[in-house]
């Protein structure tokens, strides 16, 4: 059964977290899974993750920053996610193009009809099967971020209402396409969120066996 599952949300959202354990459940049920990641889920997008999301913050225009993610969407789907797929494998990606639509369009407020365009070059056809979508108010996302140690990273430091646009792009994207998100509340204890996170997953795989 090959589907691509993607997991998405602003910054502190938890998905990062979730993600790993719908991973390590649908491993235990004997899925064969990919696990991976964008920016960076190649060696070329490793080096374009560090330009992105590195300690250095190195200034980039918004168009600049489009082209980077896209560049790495590009490599990712054709070295990884396309080729596990095609092994009729799951794959399993923290953020996609969903991200690339509510950072740079929403947040960065470029052109969306622009950011769609070269995202649907960069994704070469492939659509996410199903998006999970961890939700929470931006203050409490920021505060958990924040309070994570090391440097934060560019999107981190931005201003507030950067992180309310972003979020609203996420939420307009849910709405558009009820079907293929799942939209769950990431404020409540972490073990909860992760029962209905791994029971949200593993109910859409049954529905389509």
């Amino acid at each position: 059964m090959s589907r691509l599952i993607t997991f998405e949300g602003i910054e502190g959202s938890g998905k990062s977290t979730h993600l790993r354990h719908v991973a390590a459940h649908l491993r235990a049920a004997g899925h064969a899974l990919v696990e991976t990641r964008e920016p960076g889920g190649t060696p070329a997008g490793d080096a374009i993750r560090r330009l992105l999301l590195g300690p250095e913050r190195v200034p980039l225009a918004p168009l600049t920053e489009l082209f980077l993610y896209c560049a790495d969407r590009t490599q990712h789907v054709a070295q990884v996610i396309r080729p596990a797929l095609d092994a009729g494998r799951i794959v399993v990606c923290d953020r996609f193009s969903d991200s690339t639509i509510a950072y740079q369009g929403y947040g960065r407020e470029l052109d969306i009809d622009a950011v769609r365009a070269l995202d649907a070059h960069a994704r070469a056809g492939v659509v996410p099967w199903l998006t999970v979508l961890l939700d929470c108010p931006v203050d409490e996302g920021l505060l958990r971020a924040r309070g994570r140690a090391g440097p934060g990273d560019r999107f981190e430091a931005e201003v507030h209402v950067f992180h309310e646009r972003v979020r609203t792009g996420f939420l307009a994207l849910a709405a558009a396409e009820p079907a293929r998100f799942c939209v769950i509340d990431s404020t409540p204890p972490p073990t909860d969120v992760q029962a209905r996170v791994v029971a949200a997953v593993a109910a859409r795989l049954r529905d389509a066996a």
